[in-house]
Protein backbone atom coordinates (compact mmCIF):
# COMPACT_ATOMS: atom_id res chain seq x y z
CA UNK A 1 0.00 0.00 0.00
CA UNK A 2 3.10 2.05 1.09
CA UNK A 3 4.24 1.66 -2.85
CA UNK A 4 1.48 2.13 -4.39
CA UNK A 5 0.85 5.61 -2.60
CA UNK A 6 4.27 6.40 -3.35
CA UNK A 7 3.89 5.93 -6.87
CA UNK A 8 0.45 8.10 -6.98
CA UNK A 9 1.87 10.77 -5.72
CA UNK A 10 4.88 10.77 -8.23
CA UNK A 11 2.74 10.24 -11.11
CA UNK A 12 0.12 13.06 -10.09
CA UNK A 13 2.57 15.64 -9.85
CA UNK A 14 4.46 14.56 -12.90
CA UNK A 15 1.06 14.47 -14.78
CA UNK A 16 0.38 18.26 -12.94
CA UNK A 17 3.94 19.44 -13.90
CA UNK A 18 3.45 18.26 -17.76
CA UNK A 19 0.29 19.50 -18.44
CA UNK A 20 1.22 22.66 -17.17
CA UNK A 21 4.42 23.00 -18.73
CA UNK A 22 2.51 22.51 -21.91
CA UNK A 23 0.28 25.28 -21.21
CA UNK A 24 3.31 27.52 -20.21
CA UNK A 25 4.82 26.31 -22.99
CA UNK A 26 2.13 28.97 -25.47
CA UNK A 27 1.62 31.17 -22.54
CA UNK A 28 5.09 32.17 -22.10
CA UNK A 29 6.14 35.71 -23.36
CA UNK A 30 9.58 34.94 -25.20
CA UNK A 31 11.01 38.51 -25.41
CA UNK A 32 11.21 37.70 -21.44
CA UNK A 33 12.66 34.01 -21.86
CA UNK A 34 14.89 35.90 -24.09
CA UNK A 35 16.01 38.76 -21.87
CA UNK A 36 16.96 36.02 -19.07
CA UNK A 37 19.03 34.12 -21.54
CA UNK A 38 21.21 37.06 -22.57
CA UNK A 39 21.66 38.01 -18.81
CA UNK A 40 23.63 34.64 -18.72
CA UNK A 41 20.35 32.18 -17.22
CA UNK A 42 21.62 29.09 -18.11
CA UNK A 43 18.09 27.78 -17.62
CA UNK A 44 16.38 30.58 -19.98
CA UNK A 45 18.99 29.16 -22.40
CA UNK A 46 18.05 25.97 -22.72
CA UNK A 47 14.08 26.81 -22.48
CA UNK A 48 14.95 29.42 -25.20
CA UNK A 49 16.47 26.39 -27.11
CA UNK A 50 13.12 24.12 -27.06
CA UNK A 51 10.93 27.51 -27.91
CA UNK A 52 12.82 27.11 -30.78
CA UNK A 53 12.54 23.53 -31.49
CA UNK A 54 8.49 23.27 -30.42
CA UNK A 55 7.92 19.74 -31.84
CA UNK A 56 10.79 18.40 -28.90
CA UNK A 57 8.67 20.57 -26.35
CA UNK A 58 5.81 18.98 -27.24
CA UNK A 59 7.36 15.11 -28.14
CA UNK A 60 8.58 15.50 -24.30
CA UNK A 61 5.35 16.65 -22.68
CA UNK A 62 3.92 13.86 -24.44
CA UNK A 63 6.37 10.82 -23.78
CA UNK A 64 6.09 12.47 -20.14
CA UNK A 65 2.17 12.80 -19.21
CA UNK A 66 2.09 8.79 -20.74
CA UNK A 67 4.94 8.11 -17.98
CA UNK A 68 2.82 10.04 -15.62
CA UNK A 69 -0.46 8.67 -16.35
CA UNK A 70 1.13 4.95 -16.87
CA UNK A 71 2.45 5.40 -13.27
CA UNK A 72 -0.99 7.09 -11.73
CA UNK A 73 -3.29 4.05 -13.19
CA UNK A 74 -0.63 1.26 -11.75
CA UNK A 75 -0.72 2.92 -8.11
CA UNK A 76 -4.20 2.66 -8.47
CA UNK A 77 -4.46 -0.52 -9.25
CA UNK A 78 -1.76 -1.84 -6.69
CA UNK A 79 -4.04 0.02 -4.22
CA UNK A 80 -6.94 -0.69 -5.22
CA UNK A 81 -5.46 -4.44 -4.66
CA UNK A 82 -4.23 -4.36 -1.39
CA UNK A 83 -7.28 -2.86 -0.42
CA UNK A 84 -9.36 -5.50 -1.62
CA UNK A 85 -7.16 -8.90 -2.12
CA UNK A 86 -9.39 -11.85 -3.49
CA UNK A 87 -9.47 -13.24 -6.75
CA UNK A 88 -12.32 -10.56 -8.43
CA UNK A 89 -11.40 -7.94 -10.36
CA UNK A 90 -13.90 -5.10 -9.77
CA UNK A 91 -12.16 -3.10 -7.14
CA UNK A 92 -9.26 -2.73 -9.79
CA UNK A 93 -12.29 -1.19 -12.46
CA UNK A 94 -13.80 0.87 -9.92
CA UNK A 95 -11.05 2.71 -8.62
CA UNK A 96 -10.10 4.26 -11.72
CA UNK A 97 -13.62 5.40 -12.38
CA UNK A 98 -14.18 7.36 -8.39
CA UNK A 99 -10.11 8.98 -8.57
CA UNK A 100 -11.31 10.05 -12.42
CA UNK A 101 -12.51 13.57 -10.64
CA UNK A 102 -9.73 13.80 -8.31
CA UNK A 103 -7.24 13.22 -11.53
CA UNK A 104 -8.70 15.56 -14.08
CA UNK A 105 -8.76 18.14 -11.35
CA UNK A 106 -5.69 18.18 -9.55
CA UNK A 107 -3.34 16.96 -12.78
CA UNK A 108 -4.83 18.79 -15.34
CA UNK A 109 -7.23 21.68 -14.60
CA UNK A 110 -5.52 23.21 -11.58
CA UNK A 111 -1.39 22.72 -13.02
CA UNK A 112 -3.08 24.59 -16.05
CA UNK A 113 -4.99 27.13 -14.58
CA UNK A 114 -1.76 27.83 -12.33
CA UNK A 115 0.58 27.83 -15.50
CA UNK A 116 -1.75 29.93 -17.15
CA UNK A 117 -1.95 32.84 -14.80
CA UNK A 118 2.13 32.55 -14.30
CA UNK A 119 4.01 30.95 -17.04
CA UNK A 120 7.08 32.57 -16.91
CA UNK A 121 7.46 32.31 -13.50
CA UNK A 122 6.27 28.64 -13.16
CA UNK A 123 8.10 27.08 -16.15
CA UNK A 124 11.39 29.25 -15.20
CA UNK A 125 11.21 26.83 -11.69
CA UNK A 126 10.61 23.77 -12.92
CA UNK A 127 13.00 24.33 -15.89
CA UNK A 128 15.63 22.04 -14.33
CA UNK A 129 12.89 19.39 -13.68
CA UNK A 130 11.70 19.75 -17.34
CA UNK A 131 15.34 19.76 -19.17
CA UNK A 132 15.93 16.55 -16.63
CA UNK A 133 13.13 14.77 -18.73
CA UNK A 134 14.07 16.04 -21.75
CA UNK A 135 16.88 14.40 -20.99
CA UNK A 136 16.02 11.08 -20.29
CA UNK A 137 12.77 10.91 -22.77
CA UNK A 138 15.26 12.23 -25.53
CA UNK A 139 15.25 8.36 -27.39
CA UNK A 140 11.68 8.33 -27.51
CA UNK A 141 11.09 12.39 -27.63
CA UNK A 142 13.83 12.06 -31.17
CA UNK A 143 11.77 9.15 -32.42
CA UNK A 144 8.08 11.32 -32.19
CA UNK A 145 10.17 14.45 -33.43
CA UNK A 146 11.39 12.95 -36.24
CA UNK A 147 8.39 11.29 -37.28
CA UNK A 148 6.73 14.49 -36.76
CA UNK A 149 8.94 16.65 -39.63
CA UNK A 150 8.39 13.92 -42.04
CA UNK A 151 4.73 14.75 -41.65
CA UNK A 152 5.25 18.09 -41.60
CA UNK A 153 7.05 17.69 -44.80
CA UNK A 154 4.70 15.81 -46.73
CA UNK A 155 1.03 17.11 -45.11
CA UNK A 156 1.23 19.78 -42.27
CA UNK A 157 3.66 23.00 -41.59
CA UNK A 158 7.15 23.54 -41.92
CA UNK A 159 8.77 23.65 -38.04
CA UNK A 160 10.22 27.45 -39.22
CA UNK A 161 5.96 28.05 -39.66
CA UNK A 162 5.17 27.30 -36.20
CA UNK A 163 7.80 29.10 -35.02
CA UNK A 164 6.23 32.63 -36.73
CA UNK A 165 2.96 31.68 -35.46
CA UNK A 166 4.19 31.11 -32.06
CA UNK A 167 6.24 34.85 -32.07
CA UNK A 168 3.17 36.02 -33.50
CA UNK A 169 0.30 34.89 -30.93
CA UNK A 170 3.57 36.32 -28.27
CA UNK A 171 3.24 39.57 -30.38
CA UNK A 172 -0.40 39.77 -30.11
CA UNK A 173 -0.84 39.27 -26.24
CA UNK A 174 2.19 41.88 -25.91
CA UNK A 175 -0.08 44.35 -27.82
CA UNK A 176 -3.04 43.25 -25.83
CA UNK A 177 -1.39 43.82 -22.08
CA UNK A 178 0.00 46.72 -23.30
CA UNK A 179 -3.25 48.39 -24.85
CA UNK A 180 -4.96 47.31 -21.31
CA UNK A 181 -2.28 49.01 -19.25
CA UNK A 182 -2.84 52.07 -21.07
CA UNK A 183 0.48 52.19 -22.97
CA UNK A 184 -0.57 51.68 -26.62
CA UNK A 185 -3.67 53.99 -28.05
CA UNK A 186 -6.07 52.14 -30.20
CA UNK A 187 -4.53 53.72 -33.36
CA UNK A 188 -0.97 52.08 -32.78
CA UNK A 189 -2.88 48.40 -31.48
CA UNK A 190 -4.87 49.03 -34.84
CA UNK A 191 -1.54 49.35 -36.59
CA UNK A 192 -0.14 46.18 -35.74
CA UNK A 193 -3.12 44.12 -35.85
CA UNK A 194 -2.90 45.13 -39.73
CA UNK A 195 0.53 44.07 -39.72
CA UNK A 196 -0.07 40.59 -38.24
CA UNK A 197 -2.86 40.88 -40.83
CA UNK A 198 -0.91 41.04 -43.67
CA UNK A 199 2.24 39.79 -42.69
CA UNK A 200 2.23 36.74 -44.92
CA UNK A 201 0.32 38.19 -48.44
CA UNK A 202 2.38 39.15 -51.39
CA UNK A 203 1.94 41.91 -53.20
CA UNK A 204 0.55 40.19 -55.81
CA UNK A 205 -2.46 39.76 -53.84
CA UNK A 206 -3.14 43.28 -54.20
CA UNK A 207 -1.99 43.97 -57.89
CA UNK A 208 -4.65 45.15 -60.09
CA UNK A 209 -4.32 44.45 -64.08
CA UNK A 210 -3.33 47.03 -66.30
CA UNK A 211 -6.79 47.20 -68.58
CA UNK A 212 -8.81 47.50 -65.44
CA UNK A 213 -7.24 50.47 -64.35
CA UNK A 214 -7.98 53.73 -65.58
CA UNK A 215 -5.32 55.26 -67.22
CA UNK A 216 -3.91 58.73 -69.21
CA UNK A 217 -2.13 58.68 -72.58
CA UNK A 218 1.52 60.59 -72.83
CA UNK A 219 -0.35 62.44 -75.82
CA UNK A 220 -2.78 64.34 -73.11
CA UNK A 221 -3.20 67.59 -71.84
CA UNK A 222 -2.73 67.84 -68.09
CA UNK A 223 -6.28 69.75 -67.70
CA UNK A 224 -7.78 66.21 -69.31
CA UNK A 225 -5.68 64.27 -66.95
CA UNK A 226 -6.77 65.72 -63.78
CA UNK A 227 -10.13 65.52 -65.23
CA UNK A 228 -9.74 61.75 -65.54
CA UNK A 229 -8.18 61.83 -62.13
CA UNK A 230 -11.41 63.77 -60.85
CA UNK A 231 -13.29 61.46 -62.44
CA UNK A 232 -12.01 58.09 -61.08
CA UNK A 233 -10.95 59.81 -57.46
CA UNK A 234 -7.14 58.95 -58.74
CA UNK A 235 -4.14 59.44 -56.35
CA UNK A 236 -1.32 59.08 -59.29
CA UNK A 237 -2.49 58.69 -62.42
CA UNK A 238 -1.15 56.28 -64.67
CA UNK A 239 0.06 56.75 -67.98
CA UNK A 240 0.39 54.50 -71.18
CA UNK A 241 2.03 54.83 -74.84
CA UNK A 242 -0.25 56.56 -77.13
CA UNK A 243 1.40 54.33 -80.08
CA UNK A 244 1.31 50.97 -77.57
CA UNK A 245 -2.13 50.71 -75.67
CA UNK A 246 -1.62 48.70 -72.65
CA UNK A 247 2.31 50.09 -72.05
CA UNK A 248 3.07 51.89 -69.03
CA UNK A 249 5.22 54.61 -69.44
CA UNK A 250 4.85 56.13 -66.00
CA UNK A 251 2.83 57.79 -63.95
CA UNK A 252 1.51 61.44 -62.51
CA UNK A 253 0.73 62.50 -59.31
CA UNK A 254 -2.11 64.10 -59.04
CA UNK A 255 -1.42 66.97 -56.25
CA UNK A 256 2.02 67.68 -58.37
CA UNK A 257 -0.24 68.32 -61.54
CA UNK A 258 -2.69 70.56 -59.89
CA UNK A 259 0.34 72.49 -57.99
CA UNK A 260 2.14 72.87 -61.00
CA UNK A 261 1.71 76.17 -63.21
CA UNK A 262 3.12 74.82 -66.59
CA UNK A 263 -0.06 73.96 -68.50
CA UNK A 264 1.48 70.90 -69.84
CA UNK A 265 1.59 67.68 -67.79
CA UNK A 266 5.67 67.08 -68.23
CA UNK A 267 7.19 64.18 -68.05
CA UNK A 268 5.77 60.95 -66.05
CA UNK A 269 7.34 59.75 -62.90
CA UNK A 270 9.43 55.84 -63.62
CA UNK A 271 7.21 53.17 -62.84
CA UNK A 272 9.31 50.79 -60.29
CA UNK A 273 9.22 46.95 -60.88
CA UNK A 274 8.54 44.96 -57.40
CA UNK A 275 8.33 40.86 -57.79
CA UNK A 276 5.14 39.21 -56.94
CA UNK A 277 6.61 37.02 -54.87
CA UNK A 278 7.56 39.94 -52.13
CA UNK A 279 5.72 40.35 -49.06
CA UNK A 280 3.49 43.16 -48.76
CA UNK A 281 5.42 45.06 -46.12
CA UNK A 282 8.54 44.88 -47.84
CA UNK A 283 6.60 46.26 -51.38
CA UNK A 284 5.47 48.94 -49.26
CA UNK A 285 8.88 49.41 -47.91
CA UNK A 286 10.30 49.59 -50.62
CA UNK A 287 7.40 52.19 -52.23
CA UNK A 288 8.05 54.36 -49.18
CA UNK A 289 12.01 54.26 -49.41
CA UNK A 290 11.73 55.39 -53.58
CA UNK A 291 8.73 57.29 -52.81
CA UNK A 292 7.24 55.58 -55.46
CA UNK A 293 3.20 56.28 -55.68
CA UNK A 294 2.68 53.30 -58.49
CA UNK A 295 4.74 50.31 -58.91
CA UNK A 296 4.37 47.48 -61.49
CA UNK A 297 3.94 43.82 -60.59
CA UNK A 298 6.31 41.19 -62.44
CA UNK A 299 6.12 37.73 -62.72
CA UNK A 300 8.65 35.11 -62.29
CA UNK A 301 9.63 35.59 -66.23
CA UNK A 302 9.39 39.68 -66.09
CA UNK A 303 5.52 39.80 -67.38
CA UNK A 304 3.80 42.65 -66.00
CA UNK A 305 0.69 41.19 -63.88
CA UNK A 306 -0.63 44.49 -62.89
CA UNK A 307 0.13 47.58 -61.02
CA UNK A 308 -0.25 48.88 -57.43
CA UNK A 309 -0.55 51.93 -55.19
CA UNK A 310 1.25 52.80 -52.68
CA UNK A 311 -2.46 53.64 -50.75
CA UNK A 312 -3.73 50.10 -52.05
CA UNK A 313 -0.91 48.96 -49.52
CA UNK A 314 -0.86 51.11 -46.74
CA UNK A 315 -4.98 50.92 -46.55
CA UNK A 316 -5.25 47.28 -45.15
CA UNK A 317 -2.34 47.86 -42.53
CA UNK A 318 -5.69 49.82 -40.73
CA UNK A 319 -8.27 47.57 -41.59
CA UNK A 320 -6.35 44.19 -40.80
CA UNK A 321 -7.73 42.32 -37.21
CA UNK A 322 -5.80 39.38 -35.69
Amino acid sequence: MTAAIILFAVGLFLSAFFSGSETGFYRATRLRVVLDARSGDLVARLLLWLMNNPSLFVATTLVGNNAANYLTSLAIVLGAQALFPGPGHAAELIAPLALAPVLFVYAELLPKHLFLNAPNRLLRLGGPLFLTATVLFFPVAALLWVFNHLLARFLGEAPQEVRLKLARRELRRILEEGHAAGILHPAQRALAQGIFAVANVTVGHYAVPVAGVPRAKDDMSKDDMLRLARRYRLAVVPVESAGNPGELVGYHRVVDLALDPSPEPGSPHPLMEIPDTIAHLGALMRMRSGRHGLAKVVGGEGETLGVVTAEQLTEPLWKGRM
